[in-house]
């Protein structure tokens, strides 16, 4: 008889525990991401986009009920986590096919964000999308960016292997426009011009065309000089000098890069100085081939290093093998570690600016097509960009985590195939038969 009121008793203590449990539940919420690297949540990216937004953010969706207004609020589920004030509707564009025309959408499942009177669409439903749409929220508007032509620069719209097509084409999702300007037909810089980029040119500039780039940087614009190993031969001497920056003879050679990828012209940077670009970035690099740069006495710049070779680096001057290169004073060769980038700033002279920018890399490899893919030279390109178009905030955003998709080639594809369609079931069906016939034995 005792033993049956215990067990009573335990069968009734299980019923409380379950319903207050359930309770709690139903009062409290808690979502925690135990996943490799919080894949399961928002990048700390996204977040950081989520912190400039002051005030509620109103996300519309045209979409039909169905499997993408569920695939809508799953992907708005996780921005919310980090911003209570994000609110969510929908619209049925059969319902309301007015709105959904005034709005100019598309297609089915389409958003548009709205914040302090800005609006920016998106159409796919991924993480990626919604944050670059973020990021043109915060900028405000397109940015216009010349790139110099007619000197054999780097195009921003070609895909071959040293021009800037998927660089440039990463940047317009973040709300940047990319223009070409030729000085030798322009009589200015366009005043409208956010951001010029004189992208490693490989002819001689007219003497014309570095007096206007002279003219825009004593007005106050802001300019991305990508310079390459002997452009000091190139006539842009006068903008050098603007700049107070002067470019080493030879092409920097880094010991560690030969024992880090084989070649020493190869530098791999695994850490940076201390400068609104490069706060709180933790991704390696890689820059092929560039000249050391340094700044010239009583620079009338606030001049930052942003870009460092290592203690084992030298301004190789001689052209020589790279396996067998070796550090030669007696060359007039000097000793790293060598700054080979830098990021200028000063007052403005004009006053429709705050501060004028300029940034000054001895390379531009790094952002080619060939070498974008490495490491995090898309994100640290994405943030020269941001800094001088005075976006600090979005500068110092912590880069994306780096991508976890799997792509298997067509040969694992075929493997995996035959290996769960076709291979495992033969292995359980011999499995079968054998532990069968054992048994038919005993």
């Amino acid at each position: 008889m005792r033993g049956a009121w215990r067990g009573w008793i335990y069968a009734l203590l299980c019923v409380v525990i379950a319903v207050c449990l359930a309770a709690l539940s139903a009062r409290f919420q808690f979502t925690a991401d135990w996943s490799a690297g919080a894949r399961a949540s928002i990048t700390a990216q996204s977040r950081s986009l989520l912190q400039q937004l002051h005030g509620p953010l109103v996300v519309t969706s045209y979409a039909r009920p169905g499997s993408v207004r569920a695939k809508t609020r799953l992907l708005l589920d996780r921005y919310r986590r980090f911003k209570s004030d994000l609110q969510l509707r929908f619209i049925d564009p059969d319902l309301d096919p007015l709105a959904t025309q005034a709005a100019n959408i598309t297609s089915d499942g389409q958003l548009v964000l709205t914040w302090h009177g800005r609006s920016q669409q998106v159409t796919q439903l991924d993480e990626q999308a919604f944050s670059d749409a973020l990021v043109r929220l915060v900028r405000g508007g397109t940015q216009l960016v010349a790139f110099i032509t007619g000197d054999g620069e780097r195009d921003p719209a070609a895909a071959g292997a040293a021009d800037l097509g998927n660089f440039v084409r990463q940047l317009s999702r973040r709300g940047v426009r990319a223009l070409p300007l030729n000085l030798a037909e322009a009589a200015e810089v366009p005043r409208n011009t956010h951001l010029v980029v004189l992208a490693s040119p490989q002819a001689a500039l007219l003497p014309t065309s570095v007096q206007k780039l002279e003219d825009y940087v004593a007005d106050g614009g802001s300019l991305l000089w990508l310079s390459e190993p002997g452009a000091d031969a190139l006539g842009l001497a006068p903008l050098a000098r603007a700049l107070d920056i002067k470019q080493l003879p030879g092409t920097l050679f880094d010991a560690r890069g030969a024992t880090a990828v084989g070649d020493p012209r190869l530098l791999v940077l695994t850490h940076y100085p201390a400068q609104a670009i490069t706060d709180n970035f933790r991704l390696n690099t890689l820059f092929p081939q560039v000249a050391a740069l340094a700044t010239l006495p009583d620079s009338q710049w606030n001049v930052q290093p942003i870009l460092q070779s290592s203690a084992r680096s030298w301004n190789q001057i001689v052209s020589v093998d790279p396996v067998t290169a070796a550090f030669d004073p007696n060359a007039g060769e000097l000793k790293g570690p060598l700054t080979f980038g830098y990021a200028l700033g000063r007052l403005s002279p004009s006053p429709a600016r705050n501060q004028q920018r300029v940034v000054v890399i001895g390379g531009g490899n790094f952002l080619s097509n060939a070498f974008l893919g490495n490491g995090g030279n898309l994100a640290f390109g994405e943030r020269v960009f941001d800094w001088l178009l005075g976006d600090d905030a979005l500068a110092s955003v912590p880069p994306p985590a780096p991508d976890a998709v799997l792509k298997p080639s067509g040969a694992d594809l075929g493997i995996l195939t035959f290996g769960y369609l076709i291979g495992l079931p033969i292995l359980l069906i011999l499995l079968g038969l054998g532990i069968g016939w054992r048994r038919r034995r005993r």
